[in-house]
């Protein structure tokens, strides 16, 4: 078999007509497969965007952050006053047992006793 330039091949159109329709078809396909992976990879490339964008949200953050430092100013604040209300009850508890011992000697005195 010699094959050269002038060599005539002969095929029924319709062969011919199907091969190229299903070159078109298996191009159009693949651009349409091509087209929706790019479709999908932007949407999650805006996803991921969006989403550390909400993530950040500085104004809030910073919103919160000044709310937390002022809470615990506040607590500070109760604690120290709890604090000293530990030491006036231990205070009240030291002032009442002399009070209790003054009423006696002021109820001897009283009654005539030394």
């Amino acid at each position: 078999m010699k094959i050269n330039d002038n060599t005539s091949v002969s095929m029924p159109i319709r062969n011919m007509l199907a091969i190229i329709a299903a070159v078109a078809v298996g191009a159009w396909a693949y651009f349409g497969v091509i087209e929706r992976l790019n479709q999908l990879e932007t949407a999650d490339t805006l996803f991921k965007a969006d989403l550390l964008k909400r993530a950040e949200q500085e104004p809030k953050n910073l919103e919160m952050f000044m709310l937390i430092e002022h809470l615990s100013g506040q607590i500070e604040s109760i604690e120290k006053e709890i604090e000293a209300s530990r030491y006036n009850k231990v205070n009240i508890d030291h002032l009442k047992e002399q009070m209790t011992a003054m009423q006696k000697v002021i109820d001897k005195l009283r009654n005539g006793g030394h």
